[in-house]
C-alpha cells in the first residue's frame, strides 16, 4: 500500500485507486507532523511499501530509516502544482508514458524525464 506524504494533493487518492494502487494520505492518518525518519518507521509498521512526496530533500532525511526498512520505498514526484484539474491530467499523462514503480530500499524520481 502507498503512502501519499502531507505535501500531496489528497485528490490523488481517488486517482491513484481508479489505476489499481491501494493507498492512503498522511493526513487522514494524523501523521503529517511525524519527522521524515519517523514517518517511514510508522508506515512501514502500518503496512505501507512506498511513500510519494514533493519533497525533494526527503531523502536526505530519511536514508536510515531506508536502511533499516529496506523493503519500503520512496518516490519523489516532480510535477508543477495545478489546480487538481490540471494536475491530474499531467499525472494521467505521465502515467501513461511510465506508470510509477517503487524500488524497495531506494529513492527514486519521477516522472524520469524533468
Amino acid at each position: 500500500m502507498w503512502l501519499l506524504d502531507a505535501n500531496m494533493d489528497v485528490h490523488l487518492l481517488s486517482l491513484l485507486q481508479e489505476l489499481g494502487v491501494e493507498c492512503e494520505a498522511t493526513t487522514r492518518r494524523g501523521w503529517q507532523a511525524l519527522n521524515n525518519g519517523d514517518l517511514v518507521s510508522v508506515a512501514v509498521k502500518a503496512g505501507f511499501t512506498c511513500m510519494l512526496t514533493q519533497d525533494r530533500l526527503f531523502g536526505e532525511a530519511a536514508a536510515r530509516a531506508l536502511k533499516a526498512h529496506p523493503h519500503f520505498s520512496v518516490v519523489v514526484i516532480h510535477l508543477a502544482q495545478f489546480p487538481w484539474k490540471r494536475y491530474r491530467q499531467n499525472f494521467n499523462s505521465a502515467w501513461s508514458k511510465s506508470p510509477i514503480r517503487p524500488i524497495p530500499g531506494k529513492i527514486t524520481h519521477w516522472p524520469i524525464s524533468l
